[in-house]
C-alpha cells in the first residue's frame, strides 16, 4: 500500500480525573468494573490490619453467628468501593478531605459482587486556594442484585482545569 494512502495512526490518551468545571450537582457515575470478593481477599485484608475478630476468618466461629457464615470485613468493602470510585470521582484530586457518614447497611459474604455509583452532592471554589475547589459525592456501595450494603459522603479538593498535574 502506498504511504499516502495509509491513515494516520490514531494517538489517545486515558483521561487523568476530573477538574471542578467537570463536577455538576446531581451528577451520577456508576462505577465499573464491579469486583467479586474472595475468601483470600477477606482473610489477607483481614490479618493485614491487625483484626483479630473471628468473624472474619474462623468458619467454625462464624458458622454459630446469625449470619452462618464469615464476614467480609466491612472496612474492605469501604476501601474497594472508595477505589471503584477513583477513576470517576478522584483521579485528578489533590487530596481527600473526609469521609462522613460511613453506614453499613447491609453485610457483605464471599462470592458477592459489588458495584458502586456516586452522586454529587455539593461543589463550591475553595475560599484559601483560587485554583482549586471542595466537591463532595454521595457514594453508595451495591451489590450485584442492586441492594445497597454501604453508603458514605466523601469530600474531594480538586483543581481547576489548567491548574492540575499533566502526565
Amino acid at each position: 500500500m502506498d504511504a499516502h494512502l495509509s491513515p494516520e495512526p490514531v494517538r489517545s490518551k486515558t483521561p487523568t480525573g476530573r477538574y471542578l468545571e467537570d463536577f455538576e450537582v446531581g451528577d451520577l457515575y456508576e462505577h465499573r468494573p464491579g469486583r467479586t470478593i474472595t475468601e483470600t481477599d477477606n482473610i489477607w485484608f483481614t490479618l493485614l490490619t491487625m483484626n483479630t475478630h473471628p468473624l472474619h476468618f474462623d468458619n467454625n466461629y462464624a458458622s454459630r453467628s446469625e449470619f452462618g457464615r464469615p464476614l467480609v470485613n466491612s472496612c474492605l468493602t469501604l476501601s474497594m468501593v472508595v477505589g471503584m470510585s477513583v477513576t470517576d470521582v478522584s483521579k485528578n484530586a489533590i487530596g481527600n478531605l473526609g469521609w462522613n457518614h460511613i453506614k453499613l447497611v447491609r453485610p457483605v459474604f464471599v462470592g458477592d459482587t459489588i458495584y458502586a455509583e456516586s452522586e454529587v452532592i455539593a461543589k463550591r471554589n475553595s475560599a484559601s486556594r483560587p485554583t482549586q475547589g471542595v466537591v463532595t459525592v454521595h457514594t453508595r456501595g451495591l451489590k450485584a442484585d442492586g441492594t445497597m450494603f454501604l453508603e458514605f459522603d466523601r469530600t474531594i479538593l480538586v483543581p481547576m482545569r489548567g491548574h492540575g498535574i499533566e502526565v
